[in-house]
């Protein structure tokens, strides 16, 4: 009856409870209006996450750069005095500044990573206190990025959290963590080894009892250690030993489970135990092993939310890269939420976490402003983004950076700067940097990943070959991954004529471009390749609104053809059948050829109830002879127990009703 009492009682009030720490999810019943209408009496009703720019892509075609604010009634019952209270923000886009009862309590500049503040003596017990968030998206050259095609969307786009604790407690003060860091030094089949950084608050020199259990993947206590400590202000550190750890890995990816415990304040956090190296033969190893990176770029938004991520969204999207067979995710430009990397942790996927220091294709954008101001912004964002995911296994690399075209000396140091102090919050993973210059900014991280984009808009795709000979002529002693993916590769033409959609069909454009890399690629030389990107984004800098370069619609819900590329090469788990161009319903030209991907053996086709030969032309690709076609047309592929089959028409054009 005990345990129904309390399960009911978490059911109602919609908190979750650990020990004397209480946390109340705040995401409901916010108040939303821009600045600029000078009042709040036509406020909105908002259930974060929000953003105002959710609609901007195809109601409006741009993106409202603008200030607005959220604010909602905060009820403070009496029995909280002597209680510590604590809002987290756990993604605010892009600059925050937070008022109680009309006071400012505190401020942020940086729209990917989370925040706490301290609003304890700023309550009033009893009564309903006013919470107001001001907002700004506006580009600023002290905040980054200040060079991005993704869409700086605005507002308030991740969960806020309300936290009652005791005087005595874990700070979630520390750069927006939890005021826990696991810190892993050394892993071996024999012993994982590092320190547990515990952030604490209270009153100068109160003595208090810190406890460390870790909790094995079974559930039992692997390691237990207990230590007298005094607040002082500085971190206390609890070094610690897991014999014989159950170590992380993409096939079993062992979770381990960190408890601290302060009076009567518990704070968890999951971790897990893996080496992370590069090899002589400068390849990634996890745990001595070699391990090939296949990865997808992942930007923060879709059609319908614009960056108001969800569970369900995060849920869906990773579904979706695990169909197509990545084992690494990169959050392009900044970290996502945390609720993805947990997916991760628990899934087995890597993941690389970029910071946003990044140039955009605009040459009239500035990357890198030479102030303190901007520097500084810099420094805050990458230690909130080490300090914030250290803790996940899933988590390989850092990234510091991405295509910066600039050659200044300034911006070198600024880069060198950043790369040492990654080094110096995490010594246990690699830095990154995403790059299409030459110069000696290629030489700063521990691995480089060349952007790369020849016959695209330049040269052409057998350019590649010559590429590669020259990286292992000259650039061999780099460690180094290969990125590309560009192209406007619309599956959704719409309703134009016939004609234009024989002369552009845009998608086939960036078909040939992937499957004319995959057959190019020496895997030997790299230690992983990424694709550039998963889904379509919104970007309103380009025409139409949307960078149409994923391997999936904007919308998540459509792959196009490169994705079945990648599945048939790539998801060794599910067998792929897919014909390819099945979204051309019209085709002008009376001589076709007709493609299919395969993982399964060489498929049967028949093509108007004929039987059609298919060869092989290149791994997972099989394709026709050229055939004259006329009329409506039946095409159907088989594959033991896979079927696939499209329609199309020959000449006119019959829309489907």
């Amino acid at each position: 009856m005990r345990a129904f009492i309390l399960f009911f009682i978490t059911l109602v009030t919609t908190i979750s409870t650990i020990s004397a720490r209480e946390v109340y999810i705040l995401n409901n019943s916010w108040r939303f209006f821009f600045k600029d209408e000078n009042t709040s009496d036509n406020a909105r009703l908002v259930r974060v996450p929000h953003t105002w720019n959710s609609d901007a892509l195809y109601d409006k075609g741009s993106l409202l750069k603008t200030t607005a604010n959220y604010r909602r009634q905060l009820f403070v019952p009496q029995k909280w005095q002597g209680k510590r209270l604590f809002v987290r923000f756990n993604g605010v886009m892009s600059v925050a500044d937070v008022f109680v009862n009309g006071r400012c309590v505190g401020s942020h500049k940086g729209g990917y990573t989370a925040f706490a503040i301290e609003i304890t003596d700023y309550v009033n017990y009893g009564v309903e206190n006013t919470l107001l968030v001001e907002v700004s998206n506006a580009y600023r050259s002290d905040v980054l990025p200040t060079s991005t095609e993704q869409n700086l969307y605005g507002g308030i786009y991740r969960d806020v959290e309300l936290i009652v604790a005791d005087k005595t407690t874990i700070s979630p003060l520390y750069y927006g963590t939890e005021g826990v860091i696991v810190n892993t030094t050394k892993v071996s089949v024999d012993a994982a080894e590092g320190n547990i950084g515990v952030c604490l608050l209270g009153k100068k020199d109160t003595q208090c009892a810190v406890t460390v259990d870790i909790v094995s993947p079974d559930g039992y206590v692997a390691t237990t250690k207990s230590v007298k400590a005094k607040i002082d202000g500085k971190m206390l550190n609890v070094p610690f030993v897991v014999g014989n750890p159950e170590l992380w890995s993409l096939q079993r990816p062992n979770i381990y489970r960190v408890d601290v415990i302060v009076g009567a304040d518990t704070v968890s956090v999951n971790t897990g135990f893996r080496d992370v190296k590069v090899s002589p033969e400068r390849l990634m190893t996890i745990n001595g092993k070699r391990t090939m990176v296949r990865g997808v770029n992942l930007c923060h938004d879709n059609a319908f939310r614009g960056n108001a991520l969800t569970q369900s969204d995060y849920k869906h999207d990773f579904a979706t890269i695990c169909s197509v067979g990545a084992n690494s995710i990169r959050s392009v430009g900044g970290p996502h939420a945390q609720s993805l990397y947990d997916m991760c942790d628990k899934e087995g996927m890597l993941v690389w976490v970029d910071m946003p220091l990044s140039q955009s294709p605009f040459f009239s954008d500035t990357a890198y402003y030479s102030t303190p101001e901007f520097e500084k912004n810099g420094i805050e964002q990458l230690t909130e983004i080490v300090l914030q995911n250290i803790h996940h296994p899933s988590v390989v690399m850092w990234g510091v950076f991405s295509h910066l075209r600039s050659r200044s000396a300034e911006l070198l140091a600024y880069v060198k700067s950043l790369n040492a102090l990654a080094k110096r919050l995490d010594p246990s993973r690699p830095t990154v940097a995403c790059s299409d210059q030459d110069g000696d900014i290629n030489f700063i991280t521990d691995l480089i990943v060349w952007q790369q984009s020849v016959g695209w808009d330049s040269g052409s795709i057998s350019d590649i070959d010559i590429w590669q000979k020259a990286l292992k002529t000259n650039w061999g002693h780099l460690c180094q991954a290969v990125c590309y993916g560009e192209g406007d590769g619309q599956s959704k033409i719409g309703n134009i004529s016939p004609l234009l959609r024989e002369r552009c069909v845009p998608e086939g454009r960036q078909t040939l471009f992937h499957e004319g890399y995959v057959s190019r690629i020496d895997e030997q030389l790299f230690w992983g390749v990424w694709i550039n990107n998963m889904f379509d984004f919104g970007s309103v800098r380009h025409g139409g609104a949307v960078r149409n370069t994923g391997l999936v619609d904007f919308d998540h819900n459509n792959p196009k053809d490169a994705f079945y590329l990648y599945k048939t090469l790539w998801n060794k788990r599910d067998a792929t059948l897919h014909i390819v161009n099945k979204n051309r319903e019209v085709r002008m030209k009376n001589r076709q050829v007709i493609k299919v991907y395969c993982s399964q053996g060489v498929p049967q086709l028949t093509i108007n109830g004929d039987s059609v030969a298919l060869r092989n032309c290149a791994q997972g690709i099989f394709v026709t002879d050229s055939l004259n076609m006329s009329g409506l047309n039946t095409v159907i592929a088989t594959a033991d127990n896979l079927r696939d089959s499209t329609t199309f028409t020959i000449g006119n054009y019959l829309p489907r009703k």
